[in-house]
């Protein structure tokens, strides 16, 4: 009978033990197998937060290293929702206000009403904005300010307890949340680009207030904003078809992404762009932050090294200006003086650029009337004055600019005319001053020159030398030649450019009496001043064309590993002349500095520096251009220039720009 009582208890502990297990077992089996994914699921929703932290832009620089386009560091008040206390909130936001507003530092107030004493009033000016808060809280839309400040005050459970431009503040700062979609993977920025007083003061006040964190950001901005806005481009909001262009790209893009939209910033978006990276965060059952469980960092963009010298384009840009003034002023002055118009008064603007002979690489290149790259990026009313301005500021004269050059083109009749041996340098063509071989299409010459040999037609400018040389050249051996000197050709830029006219070649219309015109320089002739560089560099390189370039590199953004480099030289074609023939045109070219008779002689003929020059007045609507190519040092030469004065007229300030740009060049050597 003992026996048997003990047994009794023992057997109810083994059943009861087995159902327990039979239990727990039925629940894990439906847990992890029948519905395993769906709990996976949902408590990986309800513990995990995806965070994307900002994707950092490569910067641009100059050939040196000097910045260009770079990102500055700022300073920002953030209130996270992941680490938040919504409880304490509105109190939060009060105080971060509060010391904001004593360091002078603006928060985000988007609410569109104002105080009037302790009344509500909408602001003025603010329409759709009120429009737009009255359909958020659902009120008609002839609700007063006051009715709106309630019905916020109730949507977002507000308690009472706050005087009215208290309460106006909390409400500004919760609607701002609902509009930028403040949530657990979106951070509220309650201010931005704040003082280092304010990173302070927020730093030193907010110890133990939950959420509140002063966080560092870049801001992308070009250190000398008026330097190279033309070249540098700018940053804008993608457009569907900026989507489709870059739809092949290895890197992903949105509607909510910023683009380069021209320049340097659009031809070399896929190597500036970063890509940014993601944080994962893991909060308990009790909403406390565990720990970060997975981070995917974020990868900067490669920073692009052009080959412009920012100490020269500085240079450029300065005696551009300066001579673009004086040129104006000089002809304001002959315009009252004779009474007559058109002698430079209408002078606004004008381009000049600089390659190195070496590899052809753009030394610098300035356009004017120039812009601030800084303000152009806001698209505000800046953006709208430039586009209405009549000397259009945004128009990139150095690359895409298509002007008449006039004389600057006669070594390359002369070239041609060597090679095709329609002239000897000995040659001699009366000069009567007024060529009128066609009645319809008479050439003026400066002065009667009367016997003209190559040399001193160069040196001394003769249009009547040309225009017969021209004549008997014919326009289709013209044009070839100035082909192969890079006239009509694009050079090869990274950026836009135009392809300009050659005359003849792209003219629509033709006779035989234009090809008298077009050997001076005009008729249809239109080009670039990256081209009439080009083609001093050519004249330079003994007749080899080079690809012309902007990019001298791309590097990581630590700078410190190339990624790609573009400083090769690239042949393009060479100008099919003789060694001879081109040291005649390079020798007449150097008189035009050095001979007493030469059309540059005022401003280079004391130079320290053998030039090697072609001045040039070409004719159009308005008054006429004043044109300008050399390159130095004559005997080893270094660097090219071209220089275009629109409507400037007097030829002493297109060369003096030049000189200035040789001396920004030399005086560093």
């Amino acid at each position: 009978m003992k026996k048997s009582r003990l047994k009794t208890p023992f057997t109810v502990c083994i059943i009861l033990s087995l159902v327990c297990m039979a239990v727990f077992t039925a629940r894990l089996v439906d847990w992890q197998l029948i519905h395993g994914n769906q709990y996976k699921l949902i408590s990986a929703k309800s513990t995990n937060y995806s965070v994307q932290t900002d994707a950092v832009r490569g910067e641009i620089l100059d050939k040196n290293g000097v910045g260009l386009v770079v990102n500055t560091t700022h300073y920002k008040i953030v209130i996270d929702k992941l680490y938040a206390d919504e409880d304490t909130l509105n109190n939060t936001c009060l105080l971060l206000i509060s010391l904001l507003e004593k360091t002078g530092d603006t928060w985000n107030d988007t609410l569109p009403i104002e105080m009037n004493g302790d009344d509500y009033r909408f602001k003025p000016d603010s329409d759709e904005a009120v429009a737009q808060l009255r359909s958020y809280v659902e009120v008609k839309q002839d609700a007063s300010a006051a009715l709106c400040i309630a019905a916020l005050k109730q949507k977002y459970s507000v308690p009472d307890g706050y005087t009215p431009p208290q309460l106006r503040k909390v409400l500004s700062v919760r609607y701002g949340m609902a509009q930028e979609g403040y949530s657990n993977n979106n951070p509220f920025v309650i201010a931005g680009d704040i003082s280092r007083n304010a990173m302070n003061a927020v730093s030193e006040n907010t110890q133990g207030v939950s959420g509140v964190d002063v966080q560092t950001y870049l801001v992308r901005r070009a250190e000398n904003a008026t330097l190279a806005p033309h070249i540098l481009g700018a940053m804008g909001a993608a457009s569907q078809e900026d989507l489709d262009r870059l739809k092949d790209s290895k890197k992903e893009y949105q509607l909510t992404d910023e683009v380069g939209k021209f320049g340097i910033e659009q031809v070399f978006e896929q190597e500036l762009k970063g890509v940014g990276g993601t944080k994962i965060i893991r909060k308990n059952a009790g909403g406390s932050i565990v720990d970060t469980v997975e981070t995917i960092d974020s990868q900067p963009g490669n920073s692009v090294f052009l080959t412009i010298d920012s100490r020269i384009q500085k240079a450029t840009a300065k005696s551009l200006e300066k001579n673009i003034r004086d040129a104006k002023a000089y002809g304001q002055e002959q315009a009252e003086y004779k009474g007559e118009k058109l002698q430079g008064e209408d002078c606004e603007s004008g381009a000049a650029v600089m390659l190195s002979v070496r590899d052809f690489s753009v030394l610098a290149a300035a356009s004017y009337p120039t812009y601030d790259l800084n303000k152009y990026s806001d698209y505000g009313d800046y953006y709208v004055k430039l586009t209405q301005n009549k000397n259009a500021p945004l128009f990139n004269r150095a690359f895409t600019g298509t002007f008449a050059w006039g004389s600057v083109f006669k070594p390359c009749v002369a070239l041609a005319a060597l090679e095709e041996k329609i002239i000897k340098p000995d040659t001699n063509i009366y000069c009567t001053e007024k060529y009128d071989y066609y009645p319809t299409n008479v050439v003026k010459c400066m002065h009667r020159h009367e016997d003209e040999n190559l040399n001193g037609a160069i040196t001394e400018s003769c249009n009547y030398y040309f225009a017969e040389t021209g004549r008997r050249l014919g326009i289709e051996n013209m044009y070839l030649y100035a082909e192969k000197l890079g006239f009509g050709e694009y050079t090869g830029v990274e950026i836009d450019e135009a392809r300009g006219t050659l005359a003849g070649r792209d003219s629509t219309t033709w006779e035989e009496g234009n090809t008298v015109s077009a050997a001076i320089g005009q008729s249809d002739n239109a080009f670039t001043p990256v081209q009439l560089a080009t083609y001093a560099a050519t004249l330079a390189n003994n007749g080899t064309r080079l690809k012309t370039h902007l990019v001298s590199k791309v590097t990581d953004y630590t700078r410190k590993t190339t990624v790609k480099d573009y400083n090769q030289k690239k042949t393009v074609d060479t100008a099919g002349v003789s060694k001879n023939n081109l040291k005649l045109v390079q020798e007449a070219m150097l008189n035009v500095t050095k001979s007493e008779a030469g059309t540059a002689h005022s401003v280079f003929g004391n130079y320290k520096i053998k030039v090697a020059a072609k001045t040039g007045t070409a004719e159009n609507s308005g008054s006429d251009h004043t044109t300008f190519i050399c390159y130095a040092p004559y005997e080893k030469p270094e660097v090219a220039v071209a220089v275009v004065l629109e409507h400037g007229v007097k030829g002493t300030y297109s060369m003096q720009v030049a000189r200035d740009m040789l001396d920004a060049y030399f005086n560093e050597k």
